[in-house]
C-alpha cells in the first residue's frame, strides 16, 4: 500500500493506477484537502485512468456527478454528511464503479464502517505551485 507521494499533475496518474492495483477492493475515496488543493483536480486524472472521455467538473451545487457508470463524484462541502444522507446519496455506494467524494470526513467514516463500507481516504495538501502531497490510508471492514 502506497502511503504517502508528492505528484505533479502530469505524475498524478502513475500514482493513480499504483492505487487502484494495490487497493483493488476499494470503490469508495473520500478526499480530503483545503479549498483549491487539488480534490477535483484528482477526480479529473481518475476518470482519465478509466478511459472516460467525459470532462469532469465538480458537482458542488449539484452534490453528485456520474460518469458514464463508472465513476460517481460527489461534493457534500454545501450540505455535508446529513444532507449526503438525506438525499439518499449512501444508497448510491452500491452501484458498480467508484466512488470518489470530496470533504468526506470522520462522521461519513464511521457511517461508511456501519455498513461495513471498504474505503481509501486520499488527503491532499498543497506542496508547492506545481505539485501535492498525497496521503492515502484504508479501511478493511
Amino acid at each position: 500500500m502506497i502511503n504517502k507521494r508528492i505528484c505533479t499533475v502530469e505524475e498524478l496518474k502513475v500514482f493513480i493506477r499504483e492505487i487502484l492495483e494495490s487497493c483493488k477492493d476499494s470503490r469508495v475515496f473520500l478526499l480530503r484537502g483545503d479549498l483549491a488543493s487539488g480534490k477535483t483536480t484528482f477526480v479529473q486524472e481518475f476518470s482519465k485512468v478509466l478511459g472516460l472521455k467525459t470532462y469532469v467538473t465538480s458537482p458542488t451545487f449539484s452534490v453528485q456527478n456520474s460518469y458514464d457508470d463508472k465513476l460517481y463524484h460527489y461534493d457534500i462541502y454545501q450540505n455535508g454528511v446529513e444532507g449526503f444522507l438525506s438525499s439518499g446519496l449512501l444508497e448510491e455506494l452500491e452501484k458498480d464503479g467508484y466512488h470518489l467524494i470530496e470533504w468526506g470526513d470522520e462522521k461519513l467514516e464511521n457511517i461508511l464502517k456501519q455498513y461495513f463500507i471498504n474505503y481509501l481516504v486520499i488527503s491532499i495538501k498543497k506542496e508547492n505551485q506545481n505539485s501535492r502531497i498525497y496521503k492515502v490510508s484504508k479501511c478493511i471492514n
